[in-house]
């Protein structure tokens, strides 16, 4: 059940059934020649969607830009600062809390926002730890998953990239939205990309970022994505998330 196309009596009615929303959050970067800039927003969503397909579970509005400034280097890439990534997490979830949501299971398709997905987590408790509002917060868990590191995910991206998986742009990341999303990715696939195999190596900001990698991989091959890798990816990560998901539902 998607939230957005709910009405608000649906949700009464599944909060009388469950406490837990899943959360897609993502980015608006650059993702190289073949990617789509959306992709690490695009694969949460897919994947709460194909978990939404065997549970009964509510999925919040995907929150689409992520702390990405090192990438602002390139058209259409879009970011948000730490802070104010911060704020909207707390807002969100203080927002839904006010219903009755208590768990959110956090699906993740960026690797920049980890650090401050777990600052947002850490005030959201702190509330409620110094009783900010006089003890009156409501008692909520947050959980993030990095949807790449499933174990069936990194078992397939073994298997199929090797080394040409590589740290952005990746193939598997590439080949999940190719599969939701078949018709975009006929147009962009056979983009040419020189060398094959990106290079490695650290970035700072997006001016170094771009001076460095300048079709913006790192490391990676993804003109081996394919939707059937993709379609994969997408069912061994679902069926992990889908366990873990249970799991953080039926915690004391």
């Amino acid at each position: 059940m998607r939230l957005q196309l709910c009405t608000w009596p649906e949700v009464e009615a599944y909060l009388n059934r469950s406490t837990g929303i899943i959360m897609p959050v993502g980015s608006t970067e650059q993702h190289g020649p073949n990617g789509f800039i959306g992709t690490d927003a695009l694969c949460p969503e897919l994947i709460a969607g194909a978990m939404a397909e065997v549970l009964d579970v509510m999925i919040a509005p995907t929150i689409n830009v992520g702390m990405a400034q090192h990438h602002l280097g390139f058209p259409g890439s879009m970011a948000l600062r730490p802070t104010t990534l911060i704020a909207v997490v707390c807002d969100m979830v203080k927002s839904l809390s006010l219903h009755g949501f208590d768990r959110f299971f956090f699906i993740n398709g960026h690797g920049g926002n980890i650090p401050t997905m777990q600052a947002a987590f850490a005030e959201i408790y702190a509330e409620r730890s110094f009783r900010d509002a006089g003890g009156r917060e409501p008692q909520v868990r947050c959980e993030l998953y990095n949807w790449w590191r499933t174990k069936d995910v990194s078992k397939i991206a073994d298997e199929e990239f090797g080394e040409a998986e590589g740290r952005h742009a990746t193939p598997s990341e590439v080949s999940l939205t190719y599969y939701g999303y078949p018709q975009d990715a006929e147009r962009v696939r056979a983009t040419p990309m020189t060398p094959k195999l990106a290079p490695l190596g650290t970035i700072y900001d997006a001016e170094d970022y771009r001076r460095r990698f300048p079709d913006g991989r790192i490391g990676s091959d993804p003109s081996l994505a394919t939707g059937e890798i993709g379609k994969r990816l997408l069912a061994g990560s679902a069926e992990e998330l889908t366990a873990k998901y249970e799991a953080f539902l039926k915690e004391a």
